[in-house]
This record gives C-alpha cells, structure tokens and sequence, in this order.
C-alpha cells in the first residue's frame, strides 16, 4: 500500500517555513468569519453606545447636517434589530444574486458540460502552446465555482507529464490560472454578481440610491485576462519549470496516475449540440434587443440607441444575473440530454439542488455579514468614519493613484487571514468604498483594486480551503513537497501578478477605457 500523503508536512527549518508556521497560527486562531462577522457587530453596538452622546462636526455629505451616531444598544434601536431581522438577511442583495447564478452553474456542472468543455480545450492544445491554453482554461473555469481546483490543476499535471515535461510546472500554471487569476475571465461568472452585491451594499452606506452594474468590472476584468495568461505563460516556461527540473525530481508513485481521458462520443455529441444551443440563446437575445421598440432597451427617447441599451434604467443591463443563470441553464440540459447523463428533469433539479448545497456555508455567513453591515449603516459610524477618513486623506493630498496601490496592498494583507474572497470584501467594502466615494472615487475603481489584491496574493496564502489539496497534488509527482514547496513554486507568480496588475490597473485607468458596463472611475 502506498503511503498516504499528509499536505501538511514540511521541514521545521528555515525562515520560510517559520514564516509560514506564524502565518498559520495567527490565521488559525482567527476567529470563523461567520463568527467574525457577529463579533463586528457587536463592536459597532458597542461603538456606537460610547459615541452616541458626542457632537461630531462632519457633515453627512447628503443632508448637510452634523453627523449623529445612533446608538443600537437603545431600546427602540434593538427592537428595529428584532423586527428587522429576517428583512435584512432576505434583503442582503449578494445573497439572492449569488444564488440564482449558482442555480445555472449547478446544472452545467451536474450534467458534465464544464468538465466536458474544459477537457476538449485542453485536448486540442499543441505541445508549443500548452502553458497558455491551460492557464486560459483555468481562467475560464472560474465561471463554474470550484471546478478549477478539483479538475483544472490534476488535470494540468498529467498533460504537462504527458508532454515530457514537469508535472509540477503544470500544476503550478494551472493553480496561478485559477486561484492567481481568480478575478480575471472573459466570461461573467459568479464573483462578479457576489462582489458588485457587496460594493453596492457599502456604497449605499453614502449614497442609499446608488445603484452598481454587477458586471462593472467586466471589460477590465477580461483585458486581465490576457496580463494573466501573458505573465504564467512567462514565468512557468523561463522561471518556474528550470527551477522544478533542476531542484525538484518527480519520484511519486505514477502507477495510479490519473490520465486525460479524450471525449467519448456521447461527450462529444452533447459539446456540439449546448455550444449550437449557446449560440441560439445569445443569437435571439441580440435579435430581441435590437428589435424597434424592444422592451429590453430604456424607452427614454432622449437617450441615444447604444444608451437605451447600458443606461441603468435597461431592463437588460437589470437582468445580467438572470442572463447568467439562464446561459448555463439552457447548454448545461441540452448537453445532459444529448450526452445521455441525464434522464430527466429531476436529474436538472438535483443539479441545482447540489449547488445550494455548496452554498449552505456562504448562505451562514451572509446572515451574519447582512447584520454587521445593517448595524453599521445604521449606527452612523460608517458615514462619520467615511467622511474623516476621506478628510483625512485629503488633508495629506495623497494621489488618487496611490489610494487604490493602497488598496490592492490592503487587500493582499488581509488575504493571508482570511481565505475567502467574499468575507474579505464584506469586511473591507463598508469602510473603504464610501470613504474613496467622498474622495470621489467610483465604487466600481474600489472594488476593481480589491479585486487585483485578492485575487494576486491567493497563491501563496496557506489559509486558502484547496491550498492543502494543491499540496497532495504536487506530493502525487514530488514525495517531498509540502506547504513550503507549493510557496516557493508559486511566490513567483503572486510578486509578478501584484505589481503588474497594479501598474496595469493604473495605466488602464489612466487611458480612460471603461471599467465594465455602467462604470465610472469617479463618484458622482
């Protein structure tokens, strides 16, 4: 019998490994973020009871009065808490937007027409362009939750080993596509729904009609995409793969190697018949929109044609999360049909099924997180610290530029603590977004820069939930890899992407090209 591996073990000397065993204790002494969440807004209640009798001279910038903060341990306070309870929680606009979109995942999923897809991408790959086709693909994988990590970077291992090169070389461009790159996609997803959620949350806190596109990051997002492949394909051909077959010799067991199975021909019937099937939906949806009169379009006849169709008053651009649940929806049950891995409509309902399931632990703490950031609106605090914050950093005339550096370096602190992107954002969004909103920054720029830090620094944080499988991944072709092993392997990658995509960022912004659909770099 084969010894087991334990994605844990590593050598107990040397400045990394100290590094990272103090990483992993004070992350492991953190408490749950569902927890966190509850102890936040303790804390605002307890704030805002100490604060509550002091006169503040800042304005609220919408009503020109001194900002007052409420106190919410008053008894009337913690009756609206009571009463207002289930409303908050039903009313957390991620919640509902994370759901429907992961409904139409789920069936794509549960059918085999993600895997099947991502399988015929890489199998088509010539040898000299494999680096980028598979980073692509992981990229891609992004639009289908966590399918990256259990099928994308196995899977970049064996045809790397395939074609008589380091299977850990391809773990590591594959981890980089998927976890470096994890905002990056040409295509939406469901983080963009998730995080626009929250940053329309927090902006709301300055300006309760704000209103925030959930694909404002989209056009920015998919231009990083090629920065993305760019700098993998770079680095694990000239820096990281020399390294591997100098240093790190493949001496794992390959009997029970996993292999790249090619399609069947049920695979590949059902691939034909969902991306005709993709191609139908999108054909008749730009056919109805371009329709005279389309109920799609804004019907404001002051606005210009291509207005009508990104103005917020769109009945298209208020339908992007239905979009994406119906374009999984509709491939995902013709590909089960066709394939034959499906028998029926219960079997597209298990699907959905199973991806609410997935969703219990995020449905938890967006309970908790819909509380902090209720109380925090609420008491006032998030306003008054906005507006001398935003004070503050206008005093010290520091550069619009630098703020959002700023940011993204926040961001990739924090993301050593804490693994998950959305908790992340749901405990920066409310203090930053309406704080660099005074500074007239628009939401969109904020969540852009948080986005660059996440999804950068995800590489090389031991906290993240799939860091422990990459390991026992990488201990299937190295026995002596460990958490140190996959740091090393990927730091290249995350010092890259960090400065890269944050000049990249600058200069994108700098050239005025727009961030995504109805997105402004500036607020108001």
């Amino acid at each position: 019998m084969s010894e087991q591996p334990n994605p844990m073990s590593k050598p107990e000397s040397g400045w990394l490994y100290r590094t990272l065993d103090l990483i992993e204790q004070v992350g492991n002494r953190l408490p749950d973020p569902a927890v966190l969440f509850f102890l936040l807004m303790l804390v605002v209640w307890a704030l805002s009871a100490l604060l509550a009798p002091i006169e503040f001279s800042a304005l609220h910038p919408q009503t020109g009065e001194p900002i007052q903060v409420v106190n919410q341990l008053a008894g009337d306070q913690l009756a609206n808490f009571l009463s207002q309870m289930v409303t908050v929680f039903t009313s957390f606009a991620p919640l509902g937007i994370v759901l429907v979109a992961m409904l139409g995942v789920g069936v794509a999923e549960h059918t085999g027409f993600i895997n099947a897809a991502l399988r015929k991408m890489l199998g088509v790959t010539s040898p000299r362009l494999l680096t980028p086709m598979l980073i692509l693909v992981a990229i891609v994988s992004h639009t289908a939750a966590d399918a990256g990590y259990v099928v994308v970077i196995p899977l970049g291992a064996v045809i790397f080993y395939a074609a008589g090169r380091h299977p850990l070389a391809g773990i590591a461009a594959a981890f980089a596509g998927v976890s470096g790159g994890f905002s990056a996609n040409f295509i939406p997803s469901a983080i963009d729904p998730m995080l626009a959620g929250i940053t329309e949350e927090a902006a709301r806190v300055l300006d309760p009609a704000v209103t925030i596109n959930p694909l404002v990051n989209w056009f920015f997002m998919a231009a990083s995409s090629v920065l993305v492949i760019g700098v993998g394909w770079w680095l694990t051909d000239k820096v990281v793969e020399p390294r591997l077959a100098r240093e790190t010799p493949v001496d794992g067991d390959m009997s029970d190697m996993p292999k790249l199975e090619p399609l069947a021909d049920n695979e590949l019937r059902g691939l034909r018949w969902s991306l005709t099937s993709i191609l139908v939906a999108v054909g008749l949806l730009t056919i109805a929109v371009l329709l005279p009169d389309s109920p799609l379009r804004d019907p404001d006849p002051a606005l210009a044609f291509h207005e009508s169709i990104t103005s917020f008053g769109a009945p298209l651009m208020r339908s992007i999360v239905p979009l994406i649940f119906i374009l999984f929806l509709i491939p995902g049950t013709v590909y089960g049909y066709a394939a034959g891995t499906i028998e029926g409509h219960r079997d597209l309902v298990t699907g959905m099924s199973k991806s609410m399931e997935s969703m219990g632990y995020y449905i938890v703490m967006a309970f908790f997180a819909a509380q902090f950031i209720a109380a925090f609106s609420s008491s006032n605090l998030g306003i008054l610290i906005a507006v001398n914050g935003a004070a503050w950093l206008s005093d010290i005339n520091m550069p619009a530029q630098l703020t959002i550096v700023g940011i993204v370096g926040l961001t990739a602190f924090v993301n050593i603590f804490v693994g998950s992107a959305s908790a992340k954002w749901l405990i920066i969004a409310p203090i930053f977004v309406p704080m660099l909103m005074e500074l007239g920054i628009g939401p969109g720029l904020t969540q852009a820069a948080y986005r660059v830090g996440d999804s950068s620094s995800n590489i090389v944080t031991p906290l993240l939930p799939y860091f422990p499988l990459i390991v026992v991944f990488c201990k299937r072709y190295f026995k002596g890899a460990g958490i140190g092993t996959l740091i090393s392997m990927m730091l290249p990658y995350a010092v890259v992407l960090a400065i890269g995509w944050t000049i990249f960022l600058l200069i994108y912004w700098m050239t005025g090209l727009p961030l995504g659909l109805q997105a402004s770099y500036v607020y108001p």
